[in-house]
């Protein structure tokens, strides 16, 4: 039999230098028969006459002639096929390959070495080498470089070949391929190459495949199994190797994350991965870099990994809901089993009595069918009777099966469902339907719920939870930027560009694209969370995407956040995350976004405004401060008592514990209304108080907390109370009340007695009037107070008219009577007739509270509500400073009150002065002096009642909140107690406490009862009286 024998000849040349000669392989090839190869195989070495001489011969590769015209080949111990030849053969591994009979095709050595290379040259010595490559002048330069090069590179030992592929321009750049079939190291290599840069100008990049070789599994490895891939080399490399995976959709780095992890050792590096996905399919290349001055040297092994997939199985039926309308109904329902596009061959296997159906290609998915056959018989131990349990089985390569099953409920003829509407088909009572979306991710969803009577359901409001497709492709990539596929930074920075453009070209309106969103945001968080951003553009494009999910335009979208009390909502874990984003950012400078702001600091003493919220930490280092808009009301808050009234800021700081935050609060705080400053409590999932103070209604923005966190202001929604205030107040105004009753009632029986004089009419004219418009001013109080919120509109309105009216007129009339005493007091001669002061006391007391309360009546829109009055109390709005119309009942009421009490002041020295007139003239006793200060006690009592100096408190519970503490507590129980029993003090004071009034009321009491049972009784009360 004969056999063919690869020969290589490796021969040494003429020295080409002092020290180093040139060596060259050459190939042989012998035909001979089996039983001549011991014999000839010592007598191969031989001598070659002149510069020639063979150093080795050595047997590569041995083949067998087949019958069909092919040849077995089969390579020697140290020697592979290269991939060229595998590429070509039949059956080919490492060893063994069936080639054609007239192939030269021969093994390699295990340890040679292909290297490609690029030489970039200096100056215009090879510009010819640029020119036609038929030119004259270009094959004097090639052949001339091509000599200089192998001059130097064959002195390498196992120096096999170099060619020249292509010159290209940029200097003169010089591409070419060398084999070297020995073992060779890197160092020969930089001395060869160096010395070859020395010799012509230029700087040189070579890539070596054999110097490094690469382990990987040979067969397909089994979906989520481990692999481990091995890169070896035989010497020590001064370089540490670079993995990377090389897929269709580009090449990545590989590098420790969650699923790989790399370990270098000497000539060792393993790339360990736990869990093998699609994701890991392609070719590996293990890559070391040296670089030694104008040399670097990439020693590259390379070899592809193949992966048994695990397909992802969306189940559908058709019908999924089948209508019976009688139980010897039969249906036919068609099962989809529909999966991505792939290479993997599946072997699909469906549940017993289904008839399969061809697969069809529809875009990017593979659908797989079976019809099912359903009858309308409830219960039974056939596989078609009842609602059947259907299921689809995909068996990979590997033989590793996954399946996806659902079941058809069929609806019994006596059982509840939603008949179809528009897209949605008939469907079950007490299920949930649902349609994939069109052009976007995920599913629209509608619950069919029982009806009271019959067979039809109700249904339920859709509800989408479509996604844009962009958008989830973004999360996915959010989702696998940690696992080893590149560096976490650059993969966050690709998520976080991509994302930006997704917000910038869709507005990504509904709760299931702003949820996506968030959890985008809430992902990244978790997987950068122990680095630091440092990538201006992630930081920016991050921020640019916060701030337009707190767009207005997508409030309805947050507030359809469904998330029950026990996990974290929507809102919170978007604040959480990007406050975590923010703080783990190096950032240089804030920003300033539509509905987001970032300011830092890194001072000793920090103060920042964010959206006009200014921040002050004392010591703080490092201070990064965020404001968001618009996030206050996708907070949950779930105390009724308050809402949200700042905007949420949050901030951190190094070697800082207290913080001042002085808000801008969104609307503005009523009187005795609560403000608390708060954080949110990450633990509990709610606002809490705990370490913060709010400094009270002189800085009422300002908060002061020991800690940092995510701040805010909260509002009560009820004003303060006085403990017991109501009940005071009823008692003391039904007392008042009774009290001008009776004040009237013994003003007509005197009238005629007390009234003799001008001076008297002018003066009990005035407590009439005054005592007329208290009594109807209380009478509405307490008719609208009790429960405002219970009676009508109208009433509300009138009621707020009315008090409006009637307690300016009783201020008024309070007015004309200390004008009349001011004027008896001053003017002692000069008298008023009755006429005049009737006149002069009718338009003041009634027609300039008349023009007041109509003009604000009507600048107020015709007594709107929440503009003239408010609805809860039915009285008038008061806005704060100088705001609402309460200050057109509180301004003509100061200025009264203060001539009031200057009358008074003034009526009281003309007394002292009095007394102190006599008190020189003639010597007066204590007894007298006594009588002289009573007096003057006596006429302060009188006249402040009457007068409403009582009312000066109420001034003083404008200018104390009840928020400032004890001391407002206590002038509103003054304020209610004086001015609420103003009515039975008038009664003691103009009444019971007049003399003359008193008398003519004994005479009336005389007169009417008899005389006796009276007469004893009479004479004791004139006594006391006098006293």
């Amino acid at each position: 039999m004969w056999v063919f024998i690869f020969l290589y000849i490796l021969s040494l040349n003429c020295q080409t230098s002092a020290t180093e000669n040139s060596t060259q392989m050459y190939y042989a090839k012998l035909k001979i028969d089996r039983s001549a190869i011991q014999n000839i195989s010592s007598k191969l070495n031989f001598n070659v006459k002149g510069n020639l001489s063979i150093e080795d011969v050595t047997m590569t590769t041995k083949c067998k002639e087949n019958n069909n015209g092919n040849k077995t080949c089969k390579c020697k111990e140290g020697h592979k096929w290269s991939d060229e030849v595998r590429l070509t053969g039949v059956d080919c591994d490492e060893k063994n390959c069936t080639l054609k009979a007239d192939s030269n095709s021969m093994c390699t050595l295990s340890s040679a070495v292909d290297i490609t290379g690029r030489f970039t040259l200096e100056g215009a010595e090879f510009e010819s080498c640029l020119t036609d490559k038929n030119s004259g002048t270009y094959k004097v330069c090639h052949n001339g470089l091509l000599n200089k090069m192998k001059i130097e590179y064959s002195k390498i030992r196992g120096f096999d070949s170099l060619a020249i592929t292509q010159f290209s321009v940029g200097s003169v750049i010089v591409d070419f391929t060398m084999k070297i079939v020995s073992d060779v190291s890197s160092g020969e290599l930089f001395n060869k190459s160096t010395a070859l840069t020395k010799t012509l100008t230029g700087k040189m990049t070579l890539e070596t495949k054999g110097i490094v070789t690469l382990d990987i599994s040979k067969t397909s490895v089994p979906y989520d199994n481990k692999t481990v891939v091995i890169c070896k080399t035989e010497r020590q490399l001064e370089a540490k190797p670079n993995w990377n995976l090389q897929r269709k959709d580009g090449e990545f780095l590989i590098t420790n994350g969650s699923i790989s992890t790399v370990e270098d050792e000497e000539k060792i590096s393993t790339v360990t991965i736990k869990h093998v996905s699609e994701l890991w399919q392609g070719e590996y290349i293990c890559l070391f870099v040296e670089q030694e001055d104008q040399i670097t040297i990439n020693h590259k092994a390379n070899a592809t990994m193949d992966i048994c997939l695990k397909p992802k199985i969306d189940i559908s039926a058709d019908p999924a809901f089948p209508l019976c309308k009688t139980e010897s109904t039969v249906f036919v329902v068609k099962v989809k089993c529909e999966i991505k596009n792939t290479t993997e061959t599946y072997s699909v296997s469906w549940q017993e009595g289904a008839i399969e159906k061809p697969m069809t290609p529809e875009g990017d998915k593979l659908i797989y069918s079976a019809d099912k056959v359903v009858n309308c018989k409830s219960g039974g131990d056939s596989s078609s009777t009842g609602s059947p349990l259907v299921y689809c089985n995909f068996t990979n390569e590997c033989n590793q099966t996954y399946g996806a099953s659902m079941k058809v409920e069929v609806i019994y003829p006596d059982e509840k469902y939603c008949s179809a509407e528009g897209e949605w088909a008939n469907t079950k009572a007490g299920f949930t339907a649902e349609i994939k979306c069109k052009d976007k991710a995920g599913t629209r969803k509608r619950k069919c719920s029982s009806g009271e009577t019959g067979r039809e359901g109700i249904w339920g409001d859709e509800v989408s939870e479509c996604v844009e497709k962009d958008l989830a492709s973004v999360l996915e990539t959010a989702a696998i930027s940690d696992i080893g596929l590149g560096k976490l930074e650059s993969n966050a920075a690709i998520v976080f560009e991509r994302f930006v453009k997704v917000t910038k070209t869709l507005k990504l309106p509904g709760y299931a694209n702003i949820n996506t969103s968030v959890t985008v945001f809430t992902t990244m968080n978790e997987k950068l969370n122990l680095t630091t951003i440092t990538n201006d553009s992630a930081i920016e494009n991050y921020l640019y995407s916060s701030s337009h999910l707190l767009n207005k335009s997508l409030e309805d979208s947050w507030t359809k956040d469904t998330t029950d009390n026990s996990s974290l909502s929507m809102a919170e874990r978007f604040m959480i995350s990007v406050e975590n984003l923010i703080k783990i950012s190096n950032l240089t400078v804030g920003t300033r976004r539509e509905n987001l702001q970032v300011d830092l600091c890194n001072i000793s003493s920090c103060n920042i405004n964010v959206f006009n919220v200014t921040i002050s930490v004392p010591g703080g280092v490092n201070v990064k401060t965020t404001a968001f808009k618009q996030l206050d009301k996708y907070l949950p808050h779930l105390d009724n008592k308050s809402e949200v009234n700042s905007i949420i800021v949050s901030a951190t700081a190094e070697n800082a514990n207290d913080i001042s935050i002085n808000f801008q609060m969104i609307k503005p705080r009523p009187r005795n209304f609560q403000l608390k400053c708060v954080y949110w409590d990450t633990k509990n999932h709610k606002f809490s108080s705990e370490g913060c103070d709010w400094k009270g209604p002189s800085e009422e923005g300002r908060c002061d907390c020991k800690h940092f966190s995510s701040f805010a202001l909260l509002l009560s929604k009820e004003p303060l109370e006085v403990p017991g205030l109501t009940y005071v107040t009823y008692v003391a105004l039904s007392v008042s009340v009774l009290s001008l009753v009776v004040t009237l009632v013994i003003e007509l029986i005197v009238w005629s007695d007390v009234v003799k004089t001008s001076t008297l009419y002018l003066r009990h004219t005035a407590h009439v009037n005054i005592c007329l418009c208290l009594l109807i001013g209380n009478l509405c109080f307490l008719a609208s107070s009790s429960n405002p919120e219970s009676i009508s509109d109208l009433w509300c309105r009138t009621s707020a008219v009315l008090k409006h009216f009637c307690y300016l007129a009783m201020f008024f009339w309070t007015f004309c009577l200390s004008a009349t005493l001011l004027h008896q007091a001053v003017f002692l001669f000069h008298k008023v007739s009755r006429a005049n002061y009737l006149r002069f006391s009718l338009v003041v007391g009634y027609a300039i509270p008349l023009i007041i309360v109509f003009v604000t009546f009507l600048t107020c829109n015709g007594g709107a509500e929440g503009v003239y009055y408010f609805r809860k109390t039915c009285w008038l709005v008061y806005g704060g400073l100088f705001k609402g119309t309460f200050y057109t009942f509180i301004i003509p009421v100061g200025a009264i009150v203060f001539i009031n009490v200057f009358s008074m002041l003034v009526v009281i020295m003309k007394l002292v002065s009095h007394h102190s007139e006599i008190h020189q003239k003639t010597d007066i006793s204590p007894e007298k002096e006594k009588a002289a200060a009573k007096t003057v006690v006596r006429s302060i009592i009188l006249l402040t009642p009457i007068f409403g100096v009582t009312w000066i408190f109420g001034f003083a519970i404008l200018i104390f909140d009840l928020t400032s503490g004890p001391a407002a507590y206590a002038f509103e129980y003054i304020f209610t107690i004086l001015n609420g029993f103003q009515g039975f003090f008038i009664l003691l004071t103009t009444c019971f406490g007049d003399r003359m009034t008193r008398e003519a009321l004994l005479r009336y009491i005389k007169k009417k009862a008899p005389a006796s049972s009276v007469s004893e009784s009479t004479s004791k009360s004139e006594v006391t009286w006098k006293k």
